[in-house]
C-alpha cells in the first residue's frame, strides 16, 4: 500500500492512497465502511450522449460517493464500492467504483485506531518478501503463496510412478521446479510427510541452486491446505521473516479450542465475552473481521475493544479468509483467552 497524502485531525479527514497488491484491496475491504466518502476515477456515460442509443460515449470522471456497500472480489482482482454520488460532474444518483491494483483513491472518514493500524501494517507489509510454501510427497505437490489474508493455492502437480522409477521421479521434480520458477518470490518452504521433500531440495540444489539458497525443509503430516496450516503452526515462517500474524492466529485458535474442550479459562460468543470483560478477565480478545463489520452496524463494538485494551488485554483481529478466522466465526465471531476462570450466568 502506498499512502500518497494524509490530512487528518484528531483521526478525522482524508487519506489518499494507492493499493499495490491484491492484499491491499483486501485490507481496504475492512477499512472502508458505510457512511464514508470515497473519491476515485470511473467511467460514466457522457451527459451529451443520446440516452436512447446503446453505444453511449463513456468518459473518465472523478466521482465522490457516500458508501453504502463494499464487496471484495478476490478472483476478479477488484474492490467494488457502491453508494450515492455526492461530488463530481453530477451530484445525484448512485454509482459503483471499481477499485483495482494501482488505482488511486481517497477515503474521507472518522478513522478508528484499528483502521489506521491496519493501514500502517499494509504499508509495512508491502515491502515484506513473498513466501511460497510447497507441500510435496511422492507424485503429488501443492504450492501456495503466503498472503496477508491467508495462503492462496497457486498450483497442483500430479504424476504417477512406482518405486524405483528414478527418471519419472526426477521428471516430476522437474515439473514442480519449473512451475515454481515462473513465480517471483524470495523464500521457499518445502514441506511434506516423507522423504520426497528432502530429495526435492537436493534436486533444487543441483538444478536450481539460486532457488535452493533460500529454501528450508520442514516435516508436516499432510499435503495441501492442511499442510499449509501445519507450516504456520510450526512457526517456520517466523524463522524466515520474523513475526507473522497468521502463525499467531493459528496458535490462539488452538489454545481456544483446547480451553473449550477442558472448560477452562476461555469464553466464546458475545454474551460470554461480555461477562468475562465485566470481571476484567480477558487476556487476549479474538475478533473475526466479518463479525466486526456486522456488529458495527448494531452497537459500539469498538468501545468494547478499547475497554479490553485499557484493562490490559490484547485484541487480535482475525481474517475470515483464513482457517483460524473461519473457525472463530463458527464460534460466534468473538472469543477470549482468560486470565482466570469466570462463571457465566
Amino acid at each position: 500500500m502506498q499512502i500518497v497524502e494524509e490530512n487528518l485531525r484528531d483521526n478525522e479527514g482524508e487519506v489518499k492512497l494507492i493499493p499495490e497488491t491484491l492484499d491491499d484491496l483486501w485490507h481496504l475491504r475492512f477499512i472502508i465502511e458505510k457512511g464514508d466518502v470515497v473519491f476515485a476515477t470511473t467511467k460514466r456515460a457522457s451527459q451529451s450522449s443520446d440516452k436512447l442509443r446503446s453505444d453511449k460515449e463513456m468518459v473518465t470522471v472523478r466521482l465522490g460517493i457516500e458508501v453504502e456497500k463494499v464487496e471484495f472480489h478476490r478472483f476478479a482482482n477488484r474492490l467494488r464500492v457502491s453508494g450515492k454520488i455526492v461530488a463530481g460532474i453530477e451530484e445525484s444518483g448512485y454509482h459503483t467504483l471499481n477499485i483495482t491494483v494501482g488505482k488511486e483513491l481517497s477515503i474521507i472518514k472518522k478513522w478508528k485506531p484499528e483502521q489506521l493500524e491496519r493501514l500502517r501494517r499494509a504499508v509495512e507489509d508491502s515491502n515484506r518478501p513473498e513466501i511460497v510454501m510447497l507441500t510435496i510427497e511422492e507424485g503429488y505437490a501443492v504450492a501456495g503463496v503466503l498472503r496477508q489474508w491467508g495462503v492462496e493455492e497457486i498450483f497442483e502437480e500430479r504424476m504417477g510412478y512406482g518405486k524405483g522409477m528414478g527418471d519419472s521421479r526426477r521428471e516430476f521434480f522437474g515439473e514442480v521446479a519449473a512451475k515454481l520458477e515462473s513465480f517471483d518470490f524470495k523464500y521457499l518452504i518445502v514441506a511434506g510427510p516423507g522423504f520426497a521433500k528432502n530429495d526435492f531440495l537436493d534436486f533444487l540444489k543441483e538444478r536450481y541452486p539460486e532457488m535452493a539458497k533460500n529454501a528450508v525443509v520442514v516435516d508436516v503430516s499432510s499435503v495441501g491446505s492442511r499442510g499449509f496450516i501445519e507450516i504456520l503452526k510450526r512457526r517456520v515462517v517466523d524463522k524466515i521473516v520474523g513475526e507473522v500474524r497468521l502463525a499467531e492466529e493459528a496458535e490462539y485458535i488452538d489454545k481456544l479450542l483446547e480451553g473449550i474442550a477442558k472448560g477452562e479459562r476461555v469464553a466464546y460468543g458475545l454474551d460470554e465475552v461480555r461477562e468475562a470483560h465485566n470481571y476484567r478477565a480477558i487476556e487476549v480478545l479474538l475478533v473475526a473481521d466479518e463479525f466486526l463489520l456486522e456488529e458495527r452496524e448494531k452497537w459500539d463494538v469498538d468501545g468494547l475493544l478499547r475497554e479490553v485494551e485499557e484493562s490490559g488485554g490484547k485484541v487480535v483481529i482475525m481474517s475470515t479468509e483464513f482457517e483460524p478466522g473461519k473457525r472463530l466465526m463458527s464460534l460466534g465471531g468473538i472469543a477470549a483467552l482468560l486470565r482466570f476462570n469466570v462463571k457465566v450466568k
